[in-house]
């Protein structure tokens, strides 16, 4: 049989590294670090700087344009918000009221407060009740031009009603 040799163990642990190379790194590295961020907080402020005197010498700059154009695109929101607030709402429904009947539901009033006319969307029992009621609105004061846009029956209804869709001018 073959003799094993004795293990030798050595239980005095080894001398371990320095620190001091690892705290010198670093330290470098800090010191770098510190200086590109120092340069780049300079060059921020020269191209500020440079982009300042471009603006006060050149055009003007595209983001004012854009700046102009959103303006006038809430102007034009603003006055339309105004025209339809400026609506005679009061006539407006009076009218629609003095042309209702018993067989006609109004579903939807939808105003264009630019080209001041009504489009009104509702549904009657009968197409008679329909035609009726188109008669009525084109009779009242408030509005003129009235016109039947579009009619259809609800077949999935047991009632089967008239849905319909009616333009008018406000006077």
């Amino acid at each position: 049989m073959a003799r094993h040799q004795p293990l030798e163990l050595d239980y005095i642990a080894r001398r371990r590294w320095t620190r001091w190379p690892g705290v010198v790194v670093l330290a470098v590295s800090l010191a770098v670090a510190a200086g590109l961020l120092t340069r780049y907080r300079e060059a921020q402020l020269e191209l500020e700087r440079l982009q300042t005197v471009a603006g006060m010498a050149g055009p003007p700059r595209p983001a004012l344009k854009v700046v102009g154009e959103r303006l006038d695109e809430e102007v034009r929101y603003a006055e339309g918000v105004v025209r339809s607030l400026t609506l005679p709402w009061a006539a407006l429904v009076r009218t629609i009221e003095q042309a209702a009947t018993r067989d006609v539901a109004l579903l939807q009033l939808q105003p264009e407060a630019e080209t001041r006319l009504v489009k009104l969307t509702a549904e009657a029992r009968t197409r008679e009740a329909m035609f009726e009621y188109v008669r009525r609105l084109g009779a009242a004061k408030g509005v003129s031009d009235v016109h039947l846009i579009s009619h259809q029956v609800q077949r999935d209804d047991p009632q089967r009603p008239v849905q319909f869709s009616v333009q008018a001018v406000l006077k």
